[in-house]
């Protein structure tokens, strides 16, 4: 009886040894497939950003006035619009990853395209193609990273898209304050400097897996089972597969109509409305404009650029914050607190231009209050949000309505930033945003709901009852 009872011991700690050893490799299977996707939001970020250091140098080469600077900044926003728009059939019909991979030539030729351009038009056809690869990418990155992803780390995972994003946006910052000095062509190898990074991106791509749920979708249920038992926490991995299968079965099929379907639409809206939110709150007019606004407090290029460094270096730090608290805190508490200290910090900005107080330090500890602000919440917790509040059946779809309004609220803003600033001023421009942060809070506070430590498949029983 002694020595059966010692087998038994020492089998069953060889089961928890190699249960041990199977989740050890599973996390590190899911960070690495979430790190290489999460590159699609560092090229976001960098495409995106990389325009701020270079607004005096094409002004001047292609002569540009205040509505086409606004027109040649934000052009690349109509790309992402139009990207998003298709970016959800593409994922469904061809997969996440193949269309990711389609957006990492898109990025590289974006870059090479911009930076080589002799004329306005050449150079705003390329920054559209840009803007269509970050436009997909911004919605299938964080789609696939959730598909992959446990509950318990789904929202850190997705988190760490934001991080991508405000590091691409640091790097386009060290790009512009290293190539400034170059001369007249400055501004090309800016541009052209993003082409290494998209070819990385496309090279990673062919060593990760397809999502399952897209192969479950696409009847290919034995190699959706495959990539579960690398990334699944679940003991029964049949159980987790029936779940799955369980919320594409409809007798509807996946159409428009359905998207806006009595039982769709709530959650359809509030994805809707909370990716406005994170754009009219006038992030963007930071991130692209910050050297012109610096410049407003009587500061030249080269300082303008290196303060820029430090709005993104704080936007990193904070990220790092949101993706410690995302899964402690809650999605809706972090957007709450976002929404009020940015619109505080707007004020305080706005009230340093109303009574010309250009002190330049306090105006950049202003700023970059607000910067925190929206990295360690609405910046990180949006992406996680709207990843994963859409039921399985029509998540392509209502991620791609979600992130084409976002989109084009991000291009309305960056439109009208130069204009605005022109006939309101800097300081009206800012209140303008916290206005709209309040109206944010409001609604969050009284229409979004908690997703924390949830399954894929039970927040659709959240949204959909």
């Amino acid at each position: 009886m002694k020595n059966l009872t010692m087998e038994s011991g020492a089998e069953l700690t060889e089961l928890i040894v190699q249960a041990d050893s199977r989740n050890n490799l599973s996390k590190k299977f899911i960070v690495l497939v979430s790190f290489v996707a999460a590159l699609g939001g560092l090229l976001f970020g960098f495409d995106t950003a990389i325009i701020s250091g270079t607004i005096p140098y094409i002004s001047t080469y292609f002569s540009l006035n205040e509505y086409w600077l606004g027109w040649s900044v934000s052009s690349i926003l109509i790309g992402c619009a139009i990207g998003a728009m298709f970016a959800g059939t593409l994922a469904d019909r061809y997969g996440r990853r193949l269309t990711l991979i389609f957006c990492a030539l898109l990025f590289a030729v974006s870059g090479m395209g911009a930076g080589l351009s002799q004329q306005l038009n050449v150079f705003i056809f390329f920054r559209l193609i840009g803007g269509l690869g970050v436009g997909a990418a911004a919605m299938v990155s964080p789609m696939y990273i959730a598909e992959m992803s446990p509950a318990k780390w789904r929202g850190r995972l997705v988190a760490c898209y934001q991080m991508a994003i405000v590091i691409g946006i640091l790097v386009a910052y060290f790009s512009n304050y290293i190539f400034d000095g170059l001369g007249a062509n400055n501004w090309r190898w800016m541009f052209a400097s993003q082409t290494a990074p998209s070819l990385l991106f496309f090279l990673l791509l062919l060593l990760v897996p397809e999502s399952p749920r897209w192969l479950v979708m696409k009847g290919r249920r034995t190699a959706a089972a495959a990539i579960l038992e690398k990334i699944s926490e679940s003991e029964s991995i049949e159980k987790e597969l029936a779940e799955i299968e369980n919320s594409f079965h409809t007798k509807h099929s996946i159409s428009w109509k359905l998207l806006f379907s009595k039982t769709y639409r709530p959650v359809v809206f509030i994805g809707i409305i909370v990716a406005v939110f994170q754009q009219v709150t006038g992030i963007n007019s930071i991130i692209y404009y910050a050297p012109v606004i610096f410049k407003e407090t009587g500061l030249d290029s080269s300082s303008s650029l290196l303060q820029t460094i430090a709005i993104g270096v704080v936007n990193i730090i904070s990220t790092f914050v949101a993706i410690g608290l995302v899964d402690k805190v809650g999605r809706k508490k972090l957007l709450l607190i976002g929404s009020l200290l940015m619109g505080c910090s707007l004020i305080a900005v706005g009230l340093c231009f109303h009574y010309s107080y250009f002190d330049h330090f306090i105006v950049l500890i202003f700023m970059l209050l607000y910067v925190a602000s929206f990295g360690a919440t609405m910046g990180a917790v949006v992406w996680v949000y709207l990843s994963e509040i859409f039921p399985n059946l029509i998540r392509s779809l209502a991620l791609s309505v979600a992130t084409l309004s976002l989109w084009l609220a991000d291009f309305a803003v960056t439109l009208s930033f130069p204009v605005m600033t022109k006939h309101l001023g800097v300081a009206y421009t800012m209140f303008s945003y916290a206005v709209f942060c309040a109206i944010a809070f409001i609604y969050m506070f009284l229409k979004v709901k908690e997703t924390k430590g949830r399954s894929l498949e039970e927040i659709e029983t959240v949204f959909i009852s």
